[in-house]
C-alpha cells in the first residue's frame, strides 16, 4: 500500500508492506512501514527491483555455499576415515595426498574462496524477469553446479601444489 494522507492511514497500517509519502501527512508516516524521502512514487519500482536483486543474490551465494560444503565434504570425510572406515575409500574420488593435506587443501580453498565472493554479494547477482521455477533452475545450474565443481578443481589444484612444494607428508 502506498499512501500519503490521514484517510490512507488504517490501510498503510495493515498493509504488508506499506510506503508513505514524505509530503504526506504524519499520521500516514506513522503507520507505514517506509517513507519516500522524495515524495516520488515511482521509486517504488526501484525499490521493488532492488528488492528482488538483493533476493536472488541471497538465494545465488546460499545455493553456492550449500553446494561448495557438500563437495568440502567429499574431500575431507573420505581422506580422515578412510583407514577406519575402508569402505569410505569408494567416495574418495578426489585421492587426495593425506588426510593433513585434505584438510589443509580445504581450509586454504575456503579462505580464497570467500574473499572471492565478496564482490559478487556487493554487486549482486543480476536480476531478470522470470518465473521461480525458471529462476531456481538457474540457481541450480549456475550457483549450486559451481559451488560443486570449483571445490573439487580448487581444493585438488591446491593438494597438488602443496605435495610438489614438500609443504604436506
Amino acid at each position: 500500500m502506498m499512501g500519503d494522507g490521514t484517510n490512507d492511514a488504517p490501510a498503510l497500517a495493515q498493509a504488508d508492506v506499506a510506503l508513505a509519502m514524505n509530503a504526506g501527512t504524519q499520521a500516514a508516516k506513522e503507520a507505514a512501514n517506509m517513507v519516500d524521502l522524495d515524495s516520488d512514487p515511482t521509486k517504488l519500482l526501484e525499490v521493488v527491483h532492488v528488492g528482488k536483486q538483493l533476493l536472488i543474490t541471497r538465494g545465488a551465494l546460499t545455493t553456492f555455499s550449500i553446494a561448495n560444503d557438500v563437495a568440502k565434504y567429499f574431500a575431507i570425510i573420505p581422506a580422515l576415515f578412510a583407514g577406519t572406515l575402508p569402505w569410505l575409500k569408494a567416495v574418495d574420488i578426489m585421492n587426495l595426498h593425506s588426510p593433513t593435506s585434505a584438510i589443509l587443501s580445504a581450509v586454504i580453498f575456503n579462505a580464497l574462496i570467500i574473499p572471492a565472493l565478496i564482490p559478487v554479494a556487493l554487486k549482486g547477482v543480476k536480476y531478470r524477469v522470470m518465473g521461480a521455477d525458471d529462476l531456481l533452475k538457474r540457481n541450480l545450474i549456475n550457483w549450486g553446479l559451481g559451488g560443486v565443481i570449483l571445490p573439487f578443481i580448487g581444493i585438488k589444484l591446491i593438494d597438488v601444489i602443496m605435495v610438489t612444494l614438500h609443504l604436506v607428508n
